[in-house]
Order: C-alpha cells, then sequence, then structure tokens
C-alpha cells in the first residue's frame, strides 16, 4: 500500500494503521474516536449495573430505581407477554376523539402521554432574560431524518427512503391487528399529513442558526394562527393561565398552520398521529417490534443488527436516570488528580483566550471589552456536578406496569417538571450533560462550558500523555467549546446568555467578513459520500479553528513542547471508521464536519503547520495564505 505523505493527509497518515484493524460491530454505524470512548464506559457500566442488581445492593434510591428498570428492560419474555397491547391501549384515546372540539378538550392529555401532536410546547430560559423561563412551540418532526430531503431534485431518493419506512410501518400495523385495508388507509394519510408538514417545518441548516428560534409574540395573535386549535385551553389546562407572549420557534410554520391542521385534515392528522407515535414506541414493546421500529433508523446508518437487550436497556436507563449514572461514574473512575490538572489548563486556556482578545489588532476596544467580560464570567463545569438534581427524586414508578407504561409515566414527569419551572428563576447550576457521556458542550444562554468525566480520557486526555498530546487534545476541544461564546451564533449573546448585540457596527462587518470566508472553506467540498455544506458547519469550524489556534498560542509559548505530538494527537482524537450511509446522513442533520476534515481543514490556517512539517505549495495540505482563516 501506498505511503501517504503527512505534508498529504494529516489525517489518514495518523490513523491509517488504527482505520485498517477498526471493526464496525453489527450494532453501530462506526468505531473509533469518541464510538470506542463510549462503548468502553458503556461496557463498564453495564458492569456496574449487572453488579449491583445481582448483590441487591444500590449506592442511593436512584441508582436503585435505575437498576430496577434496567431489569424489567432486558427482560425479553416480560415484554413478549405485553406485546403491543401498552402502546395500544395508551394510543385508544385518539379513536374517542371524532371532533375538533373534543379534540381540544383532550389536548393536554394528548401532550403529556407523549401522542404527536401539530405543535409542540417546552419550556426553555428566555433568550433575551435568561435568568427566566418562557414558553416556546415549535412545529412536529417529519417522518425522514431532516427536511431537507422533500426538496424539490431529491424526490427519487424521497420517494426510496419512504417506501422504506412504510413496509417497517406495514408490519407493526399488521402486528396490531389491522386488516390490509385499514394499513392502506392509516399509511396514505400519514404520509399525505408528513408531505404537507415537510413544506413547512425547519431544515437543519435552518434549526442551526439556534438565535433565529427567538421570536417572540402576544399570545392571542399565536393563538389566532393557529385555530382550530384552542391553543389558550391546551396552555390554561398546562400551567394553570395563559402567559401573555410565547416564542415561536418557526415562524413560517405556524403561517401556514392552518394548512396543516383543520376541519379537512384532522382525520388525516389523527391517523398520523396514531401510526408515527406506534412507531416511536417500538422500542420499549417486544423485541420483535423493537426490530421493526428500529429497522429504518439501522438502514439510514447502514448498522446491520440491532442491539442486544442488555444494551438496550442500559441505554434507555442511561437516558432516564443519566446524572446519578454519570455521579457513579465520576466520583468512581475519575481521580481528583486529575480533575485539579484539568482544571489547570481549562484556566489557562480561558486567560490565553483572553489575551489574545486583548492583543487583537483588528477589533474596536469597546468589541474587547465586552468579549474578555464574557470570557472572565464563563462558567466551568468539569468531571461531574456536586450533586443530583431534585427530577430524579421524582422519577419512581409501579414495578408491576409494562415497560412502556413505566417509560411514558416518567418522561410524564418529566414533562410536568418542565413546565413546572415556567415561574422559577432558570438554574444555572444545571449541568447539560452528564459525568458518563463523552462530549463537551457550551450553553451559550447560560455561558457555561461542560466537560463530562468521560471525555477527559486517552486520547483526549491523560495525565500520563505529554502536555504537547494534552493541548492537542482535550485542551483544542476545550478551546473549541469557548470558541463557541463567539461563533456566529454565540457572538450575539452577552456574557450573561442573553440576546445582546455588543459588537461596534464596524466589527461586526468585519467578523461577518471572516465567517463568510470560514464557509466558503469548507463549502462544497466533495467527499464519497456527499457534499459539504460550509453553511450548515461554520459554527462549528469555527469552534475547531479558534480550538486550535488558543493551543498553538499556548504551545509556541511553552518550552520542551513538540509540534509533531500536538498535530498528531489532533488527528488522532477525530480517528473513525464509519458505514457510508452513515457518513451521508451526517452530513444532512449534523452541524459538525465530517471528522476528515475535522482533521485536515484547521491546520491549514496556521503557520505552525507549514513550519512543522516543511508544507509546500506542492503539498495536498498546503492552502493558500489569502485564503487562510483565522477568527480568534
Amino acid at each position: 500500500m501506498e505511503t501517504v505523505r503527512i505534508q498529504d493527509d494529516l489525517y489518514t497518515y495518523v490513523n491509517q494503521a488504527t482505520l485498517d484493524q477498526l471493526v464496525i460491530p453489527d450494532d453501530m454505524p462506526m468505531a473509533g474516536g469518541f464510538a470506542a470512548l463510549s462503548t468502553d464506559v458503556e461496557k463498564l457500566m453495564i458492569g456496574e449495573l449487572n453488579t449491583m442488581c445481582a448483590e441487591g445492593a444500590y449506592p442511593n434510591e436512584h441508582l436503585a430505581r435505575a437498576c430496577k428498570l434496567y431489569a424489567l428492560a432486558k427482560d425479553v419474555k416480560r415484554k413478549k407477554k405485553h406485546g403491543i397491547k401498552p402502546a395500544l391501549k395508551h394510543l385508544a384515546v385518539l379513536k374517542k376523539i371524532a371532533t375538533l372540539r373534543s379534540y381540544n378538550l383532550h389536548a393536554s392529555e394528548l401532550l403529556l402521554k407523549g401522542i404527536a401532536m401539530p405543535i409542540q410546547i417546552a419550556v426553555e430560559p428566555n433568550m433575551k432574560d435568561t435568568t427566566h423561563h418562557c414558553v416556546m412551540v415549535q412545529g412536529p418532526s417529519v417522518i425522514l431524518p431532516d427536511a431537507s430531503y422533500y426538496a424539490e431534485g431529491r424526490e427519487q431518493q424521497k420517494e426510496m427512503l419512504l417506501n422504506l419506512w412504510t413496509g417497517f410501518a406495514k408490519q407493526v400495523l399488521a402486528i396490531a391487528g389491522h386488516s390490509e385495508e385499514e394499513i392502506e388507509n392509516l399509511l396514505k394519510d400519514t404520509l399525505a399529513f408528513d408531505a404537507v408538514l415537510a413544506k413547512h417545518v425547519k431544515t437543519r441548516e435552518e434549526w442551526s442558526e439556534y438565535t433565529k428560534m427567538y421570536n417572540p409574540m402576544r399570545t392571542g395573535r399565536v393563538a389566532g394562527m393557529v385555530k382550530p386549535l384552542n391553543l389558550k385551553k391546551l396552555l390554561t389546562d398546562l400551567f394553570g393561565f395563559v402567559p401573555e407572549e410565547i416564542i415561536v420557534a418557526e415562524p413560517r410554520y405556524f403561517k401556514n398552520f392552518k394548512e396543516v391542521f383543520n376541519a379537512d385534515t384532522f382525520e388525516m392528522y389523527k391517523n398520523w398521529a396514531y401510526v408515527v407515535t406506534l412507531m416511536d414506541s417500538c422500542s420499549l414493546l417486544s423485541e420483535e417490534l423493537r426490530d421493526l421500529g428500529g429497522g429504518f433508523r439501522r438502514a439510514m446508518s447502514g448498522i446491520a443488527a440491532n442491539s442486544v437487550p442488555e444494551k438496550f436497556a442500559y441505554q434507555l436507563v442511561s437516558s432516564m436516570y443519566s446524572e446519578p449514572i454519570g455521579l457513579y461514574y465520576g466520583e468512581k473512575y475519575f481521580g481528583e488528580e486529575a480533575k485539579k490538572d484539568i482544571t489547570e489548563i481549562v484556566k489557562q486556556i480561558v486567560a490565553t483566550y483572553q489575551k489574545r482578545i486583548a492583543t487583537n489588532d483588528i477589533l474596536e476596544q469597546a468589541t474587547k471589552d465586552k468579549a474578555i467580560l464574557k470570557l472572565s464570567t464563563m462558567g466551568l463545569k468539569l468531571a461531574y456536578p456536586d450533586r443530583v438534581e431534585d427530577i430524579y427524586s421524582k422519577l419512581v414508578f409501579d414495578e408491576k406496569k409494562s415497560l412502556f407504561d413505566i417509560v411514558a409515566s416518567l418522561r410524564k414527569i418529566r414533562m410536568e417538571d418542565n413546565f413546572a419551572k415556567l415561574n422559577k428563576e432558570v438554574d444555572r447550576s444545571h449541568w447539560a450533560m452528564p459525568g458518563h457521556m463523552v462530549n463537551a458542550c457550551y450553553d451559550p444562554f447560560v455561558n457555561d462550558i461542560t466537560f463530562p468525566a468521560a471525555i477527559l480520557q486517552p486520547p483526549f486526555y491523560s495525565i500520563h500523555q505529554t502536555r504537547s498530546e494534552n493541548l492537542g487534545g482535550i485542551g483544542a476541544v476545550i478551546g473549541h467549546e469557548i470558541s463557541h461564546a463567539f461563533d456566529s451564533n454565540g457572538a450575539k449573546c452577552d456574557e450573561l446568555g442573553n440576546l445582546n448585540n455588543w459588537w461596534t457596527k464596524a466589527d461586526e462587518r468585519k467578523f461577518n467578513k471572516k465567517v463568510n470566508a470560514m464557509i466558503k472553506q469548507f463549502d462544497g467540498i466533495e467527499l464519497p459520500w456527499g457534499t459539504v455544506n460550509g453553511k450548515f458547519t461554520v459554527s462549528e469550524n469555527i469552534a475547531d479553528n479558534g480550538g486550535m489556534a488558543v493551543t498553538l498560542d499556548i504551545m509556541s509559548s511553552s518550552e520542551g513542547v513538540s509540534f509533531e505530538e500536538y498535530f498528531a494527537n489532533w488527528a488522532k482524537v477525530w480517528c473513525q471508521k464509519a458505514k457510508p450511509e452513515y457518513q451521508a446522513l451526517l452530513l444532512q442533520v449534523d452541524v459538525h464536519g465530517p471528522n476528515y476534515l475535522r482533521a485536515n481543514m484547521p491546520p491549514r490556517n496556521f503557520p505552525e503547520w507549514y513550519e512543522t512539517f516543511k508544507v509546500k505549495k506542492s503539498d495536498g495540505m498546503y492552502l493558500a495564505p489569502s485564503k487562510r482563516v483565522v477568527i480568534w
């Protein structure tokens, strides 16, 4: 095999040997990188839950309930005994609703049951006043992974995928006892309603500009837009009163709501709600139904086989009792020495970021002052929280019930808890991710970064790795999350997380010019599985760029460091082998760029890359100086 030069392809040079050895498990779409760490944590915690269940010894009440749910979720015989009946009983309310008047009487019940609705309602921090909550409304999801699949010119692909989904749905509806004629009518209405939704709901690209979700409107105005749905009654049933204002996340959808939901489409809507809710329920029913219900998702991702019951049970429990499990993992498997070390790395990166902004010769002083203020007030959530939130004490269930009924009851408790937050101040101590999750994030509306314990391990981080490796791994990822405070979305929020334009007009123009340059750098790149959308991925690409800029700055001012080790570990953390179907799906639904490009694109913008490996114009990873972009 021809040897790849690092100057031509950093990602392949560093990862080829690993990629050749990686085998994608039958029940997964990818292997390596984040997936490998997640699998290791999963195996570890499955072992912990099995031991707790076997010994009947639980560290606390939360894990006691988690273990009981885990045991029920992997009990194949018990689930087979209940079969599809729990879901059909749950959905029976739809048959009782013959008129729009009757629908409005039952709307809150449907919503709390998790039955598909023409609108979704949630309580979220108010983007203009993030210390308080607001009611936010948006439309439902379409059957395919994104509304972009329904776009003009993609008719053949859309039809093929909907036929695939319909094949699984027919089998589920047959198990539910429907005749061929009934199944035909149910699916005809479901696909027709889905087609109407697809014309008006947002695409993932539109959702990626999340600050555009903030469209406050008087409730009376929105109520008029969604007639014949009685919004004021629904809000009263959920909150005990009608808020004066609500936030409309999808204005286009609500502007066209009367086309979606009216007397003529009502029966069509009911059949859609029945079918899509039943399909979404399959994972909680028998193994046969879990297999059918997940068939479309597996096909879209190139996954060969369904996960085993034990793995499914863990993933379910991990989502329902995420914080108690994460806290247990963090306390047991993440040491204080590592927590202290990672805290120092984060503080150094923040300080270096402040220095870079202070010495920036492009921005005006007023903009720099605001940016530094935002950095100085940024919250740091590292490894795991100090305590479990109160909601977990409410997540109690009746073990005699079916798995479906148990999960439905827990989801209802969570929903009611969310609605109860409307009149409470925002809890800024809330962790966006649990300790056992291999990931990290920045919350723009709180202005904090979260780094769970599970990501703080090799190749991202280890107290046994060199400083250069840690800076190229977790250091750059920390810088990435900090940079989200100043990406194309985060830059619109101030130090408190409020939507607030703190830029001078001249600086805003200069910033937007750089954002456009970043879009152009990625847009239209052809890969074997599709074309990269530079606008869709721009916020993440800005963050990768910022993460590399700040850590290379630290490297340049440090003694005894190795840029070779830095760039090698940067490429190593993105190592991933994935199914082509999954890669194609990610291009449509994931705001992050493909791992191959995340490894290979950012280095080209920095002189350290060219100096370290003597990269010349004739090399594959050379980028002309005029096309190089450094934003932060």
